[in-house]
């Protein structure tokens, strides 16, 4: 009997324990269901672009509130939030932190608000505060104009214009919109500034603009400004001779073609010359930054050869011979050398007088079309490209308009350019047509055609 007594009061002990055990689970099950369902509540929140602005510390849970101004709570961790991320340390030790804030913008207005003249660049640098990745973009008149953080644009014409700034990341959207005034304003309607002068040997360097011992790549520099500013011509000289000249403003990239680089062409008798565009993107107003060019009709031809490289010795001496063949020699890094020729119609030395004892020239070089119709040597004929270049066309030609849509990067790729600040051009093939001469690239002037 002792013995089924003590049985029985076995089982009654360890059920009783195994009740208290059961109850027990249930409880921890329950509290875990309660913690799932408070990080879920919170989960949505995220989800529904809400974010954390603050917390509240009790005994043994946090107090959350969002965005919105709902509360949650969340239990059985630690609770951080600093720079707008929310951190949730675990009691085994692991942590998760969050980005919980929408960017923060802030646009400091000038005095008398953003004003600018027409055709020069408007530039605002938001100042914006955000977690993770934060995307950003610029609108004017619901339509995008871009897609980085510091704007840069350029207005056609005056007017009161809104702009929208927009910046987003995983948590949410925040929206600035700035008012610009924009003022009408007269230019000149051609070049201003040229920047660089650096012709190639020709039969109308040293004249066209004239030049002496004396003179420098500077005093040459100032000399095609006066003469590109005045209305005369200058002269490029054979292949990759350039000028580089600027304007008292932006040109626009509107719809349709934009400038005319004005030459001398005329019919049967044209010198193509390339053109490099650029805009003043860091703001210092020099040609530093970088250059695009006019993909014109020969860019994509197998004949083309992109990154040529020329380069040009100065002789020794002056020949006697005034149609000296073997004038001025050069190599290029296509393992080609020759000469330019002296033409008897010109006396004067082809070599710049103020450059060394050689130097290099490059660019993009186009097969020529320059042919004797004759078969003695008595009449030359250099037949444009199609479109796209310097003194292709005759001035009053449609063909010779450019169109900025038409720039490329250095691989090719089209670009979409709002306007430019600087034109690079410079003679695009090595030709010479007997009496004639070689082909060189003359520049008159510039045509903006929105003006």
């Amino acid at each position: 009997m002792k013995k089924i007594l003590c049985l029985l009061s076995a089982v009654v002990l360890l059920t009783g324990c195994y009740k208290d055990d059961i109850k027990e689970l249930k409880k921890e099950v329950n509290d875990l269901k309660e913690r799932i369902a408070q990080y879920e509540s919170l989960l949505d929140a995220f989800n529904n672009r809400l974010y954390v602005t603050g917390y509240e510390a009790k005994d043994d849970y946090y107090i959350i509130t969002l965005s919105d101004g709902s509360k949650l709570t969340v239990s059985n961790c630690i609770v951080t939030l600093a720079d707008g991320v929310v951190t949730f340390v675990f009691p085994d030790g692991r942590s998760i932190s969050i980005d919980t804030a929408v960017p923060e913008i802030t646009i400091t207005e000038p005095p008398g608000g953003f004003v600018i003249d027409k055709m020069k660049w408007l530039r605002i640098q938001p100042e914006v505060n955000g977690t993770g990745e934060v995307i950003c973009k610029w609108f004017l008149a619901e339509v995008e104009i871009s897609d980085v953080k510091d704007l840069l644009c350029v207005f056609a014409e005056a007017g009161n214009y809104s702009l929208q700034f927009k910046a987003k990341n995983a948590m949410g959207e925040s929206t600035k919109t700035i008012s610009v005034t924009v003022n009408n304003k007269t230019y000149t309607h051609g070049i201003t500034r040229v920047f660089e002068y650096l012709p190639a040997p020709g039969q109308y360097i040293n004249k066209m603009p004239a030049s002496t011992a004396e003179d420098t790549p500077e005093t040459m520099r100032q000399k095609a400004e006066t003469a590109l500013t005045g209305g005369s011509m200058i002269s490029l000289g054979g292949f990759g001779g350039y000028v580089v000249f600027g304007f008292d403003h932006t040109i626009v990239n509107r719809e349709g073609n934009d400038f005319i680089v004005l030459g001398n062409a005329f019919a049967n008798s044209a010198e193509p010359g390339v053109i490099m565009v650029s805009y003043d993107a860091n703001g210092n107003g020099l040609p530093d930054d970088e250059w695009f060019e006019i993909a014109g009709s020969e860019y994509h031809k197998p004949t083309t050869i992109k990154n040529y490289e020329i380069t040009y010795y100065k002789p020794e001496s002056e020949p006697t011979n005034p149609n000296e063949p073997d004038y001025i020699r050069w190599t290029d890094n296509q393992g080609q050398s020759g000469y330019l020729s002296k033409n008897g119609s010109h006396t004067q030395t082809y070599y710049p007088l103020y450059m060394g004892n050689s130097y290099t020239l490059t660019g993009t070089f186009m097969e020529a079309n320059i042919y004797d119709v004759s078969g003695n040597g008595t009449n030359w004929v250099n037949l444009p490209y199609d479109w796209g270049y310097a003194d292709n066309w005759a001035n009053n030609d449609a063909r010779t308009q450019i169109d900025i849509d038409w720039a490329v990067d250095k691989n090719g790729n089209l670009v979409k350019l709002q306007g430019i600040d600087f034109v690079k051009v410079y003679t695009g093939n090595r030709a010479e047509g007997g009496w004639l001469g070689e082909v060189s690239t003359e520049v008159s002037g510039f045509t903006d055609l929105n003006l």
